[in-house]
């Protein structure tokens, strides 16, 4: 690890003084150590300060015509370009007021005239020290933090991965696409924003909620793995035991859902809402729904969205029991549901954004889907 009192090049110190004289004895002083640059008045400090390369430090008279030393600071200090630039004060003034002045305004040392050179070099030595140690600290906590941010977006597709490929198990046992998941979890959360602004949707609908929507649709029927093939991929229609059974795949995708929860310690959003849409995706608003005959709101706003985009996207796909529908056919078939099989307000805003509805279809179009 490289030293922090380490540079590649003499630090630069700015001096400001209106008298040449001083300028002088300052930059004689300091030449050999150092590189110098020199200002006669404060509005010329300012204009050197904030060029590049910056100074490391600057000496700083206080007792200039039109902007004094105290003015200057101030100005140095409220420019983020010049901010962090160490400036000491040298000047006549030995009150205790003037020092603690120089101190508030933004200075880190004063030292007052006529100028010790032992005492000016030391400040000086010190002071770059700071400066550096500060500087290198600065940039191992911005390397820290990439690092921690490129981590989290590793570990972040890593998860979104791995809900895919869960998902699109389940899915192909369904004879079904991953295009489908696609599909779905798009459709989501393109009408969880088109609800934004509604009044019943708008805390439960924020942008990192809609975020955490699009990633948990995929696992909606993740319970379909513990469905027997003789059922989940029977080419006819199901008896009444055999559907009973059927619809046991939401149930099944809501315990291992709470398995992971356990597994954890406890639930977060992200799993909140998958539970929610993989056990209520099939409830209905009048109450004619599985598992639990939910009605209304007590239907999970996540769960009535996933109605919506589920039953699209099968109208709009071939089933072993139904052929795929055009787009125009399945939007007045979902018409039809309003308010009973769907949230009104949710139907409205899915007949709303159709035409997106059938661009997201058209984007991830399959064999078994004709959105046109």
């Amino acid at each position: 690890m490289p030293n922090p009192n380490e540079t590649l090049e003499k630090p630069t110190i700015l001096i400001v003084d209106d008298t040449p004289e001083n300028i002088a004895v300052l930059s004689a002083l300091l030449r050999d150590r150092y590189k110098t640059k020199v200002a006669t008045s404060g509005v010329k400090a300012l204009d050197i300060a904030a060029s590049e390369p910056r100074p490391d430090l600057i000496l700083l008279d206080v007792m200039m015509p039109e902007l004094d030393g105290y003015e200057t600071c101030q100005r140095l200090k409220a420019n983020p370009q010049t901010a962090d630039i160490p400036v000491i004060f040298l000047t006549a003034r030995t009150q205790v007021e003037d020092e603690e002045l120089g101190l508030q305004v933004g200075a880190v040392d004063y030292i007052t005239k006529p100028i010790s050179p032992p005492i000016v070099l030391a400040r000086v030595r010190t002071h770059l020290s700071l400066r550096s140690a500060q500087q290198f600290l600065k940039d191992q906590n911005q390397y820290l933090e990439h690092l921690v941010s490129e981590r989290t977006r590793q570990l972040a597709q890593m998860q979104d991965a791995t809900i895919l490929a869960m998902a699109s198990l389940a899915e192909t046992r369904d004879n079904e696409t991953g295009n489908h998941i696609r599909r779905t979890q798009n459709y989501v959360a393109a009408l969880a924003r088109a609800l934004q602004p509604h009044p019943r949707f708008k805390d439960v609908f924020t942008d990192e909620n809609i975020d955490l929507l699009y990633k948990s649709a995929p696992l909606h029927d993740i319970g379909k793995v513990g469905v027997p093939d003789r059922i989940l991929l029977k080419p006819a229609k199901l008896d009444p035991d055999e559907w009973e059974i059927m619809k046991l795949h939401t149930v099944y995708g809501r315990d291992a859902i709470i398995q992971v929860e356990k597994y954890l310690g406890g639930s977060n959003t992200f799993l909140g809402f998958a539970r929610e849409i993989a056990h209520y995706h099939q409830e209905k608003w009048d109450g004619s729904g599985y598992p639990e005959g939910l009605k209304g709101d007590a239907i999970p706003a996540s769960a009535r969205l996933m109605a919506v985009a589920d039953v699209y996207d099968a109208l709009i796909s071939k089933r072993v029991y139904k052929p795929a529908f055009p787009h125009q056919q399945a939007v007045d078939l979902m018409r039809e549901g309003r308010g009973s099989h769907f949230d009104p307000d949710i139907l409205d805003a899915f007949l709303a954004i159709e035409a997106e509805f059938l661009a997201i279809a058209d984007r991830f179009r399959d064999a078994e889907t004709t959105p046109e």
